[in-house]
């Protein structure tokens, strides 16, 4: 492991020994970005978890954009185990855990109700990845998961780049992934944003302006699997295409909004042409002036407004009560695996999974 982070103070008032430990002989440690616009983003090895990130406010003034812990020892045992970690071997849910592939039934770990979520209980949020990083902006995640792990087949080569733009305070994340035996991949960042900054408590995020460019969305049953429908979003308060406040219809008596206990749906995003790296979604904080926009290859986003934080506590006593976080996750569509319909997240040998999503920062003046 290569740690070339400085060793003195960091933004984030983050203390490397606190993330340093051994786990069945592979070591955790604590890693720190930047770039030339003074951006920081502290990052663990374990889970890929983001730790802060450090953005400064329309007056200048640099607050912790996104939920996360102060040691290595709440990290692993945080009352939101995919709290800003890497998420895989498959984002999102399958349905009771189980999918064929090639005849053969496979069978997950339930962690969710009567589902498998997130890769299960020891996914990729669980786990060591081996880390270098090559220069003050960039860090390269390695992990190989072996067949069988939680269910899936295959062993799974995986890189995930974390990397800060030079010019502007952007954050890439470039996912890479082979196989020996088809699988099913579906990797993404499970990152909770709070634009206003996290505090003790933190604010919601419901007065955040939201824009997402879809005109459809997968409907979800009350275990939050979806129904195999695609639907417009058109008339409904699933729809983003103007930009609103996201707490302004999410309250209503709509059925998904019951669903979900609020926003937990995958958009199904407009695109130009598969695969282009294109505009996402804009959420903007009208308090701070901070926004972020993500752009991303992926087909889908999977938008959750933090319905199950309980107020647990983060990094330097920061709470994270219900809807103090919104998360974009960029991903294939939940179930696939069951739902033939919806595009493949299929990987063959001989194939290469790659995903990138880029989360930008800027300011706006009121």
């Amino acid at each position: 492991m290569t740690n070339v982070a400085s060793q003195g103070d960091n933004l984030s008032r983050l203390n490397r020994k606190d993330f340093q430990t051994d786990i069945n002989g592979e070591k955790t440690d604590l890693f720190i970005l930047t770039n030339g616009q003074g951006m920081e983003v502290a990052v663990t090895n374990y889970g890929c978890a983001i730790l802060s990130i450090m953005v400064p406010d329309k007056n200048g003034k640099y607050d912790n954009v996104i939920l996360g812990h102060d040691s290595i020892k709440h990290v692993i045992h945080s009352p939101e185990p995919f709290l800003s970690t890497i998420i895989g071997r498959y984002g999102n849910r399958i349905a009771k855990g189980e999918f064929t592939l090639q005849g053969k039934q496979y069978k997950l770990n339930i962690n969710n109700g009567p589902n498998s979520l997130h890769g299960g209980p020891t996914g990729f949020h669980a786990r060591v990845w081996q880390a270098k990083q090559p220069s003050r902006n960039t860090i390269v995640f390695n992990y190989t998961s072996q067949d069988g792990e939680e269910g899936f087949p295959g062993n799974l080569n995986v890189e995930v780049t974390y990397r800060l733009a030079e010019d502007c305070n952007a954050l890439s994340i470039e996912y890479h992934a082979t196989t020996d035996k088809e699988t099913v991949v579906n990797l993404t960042s499970h990152g909770f944003f709070n634009l206003t900054g996290i505090a003790s408590p933190s604010p919601t995020v419901l007065n955040n302006i939201l824009y997402i460019n879809a005109d459809f969305y997968i409907p979800i049953d009350e275990v939050s699997i979806p129904t195999g429908e695609i639907l417009k979003v058109e008339d409904t308060p699933m729809d983003f295409r103007t930009p609103h406040a996201i707490g302004d219809r999410i309250e209503e008596p709509f059925q998904q909004l019951i669903n979900g206990t609020g926003y937990d749906h995958c958009y199904v995003l407009n695109k130009s042409e598969r695969g282009a790296l294109d505009l996402a979604a804009i959420c903007t904080d009208p308090e701070s002036g901070r926004k972020i926009e993500i752009y991303t290859t992926e087909n889908g986003m999977q938008l959750y407004t933090g319905n199950w934080l309980n107020g647990f506590t983060g990094a330097h006593g920061a709470t994270f009560p219900a809807r103090s976080a919104v998360c974009f996750e960029a991903q294939c569509f939940p179930d696939t695996p069951n739902k033939p319909h919806f595009p493949s997240a299929i990987l063959c040998p001989g194939e290469e999974y790659r995903q990138t999503t880029i989360y930008k920062f800027t300011t706006e003046k009121n």
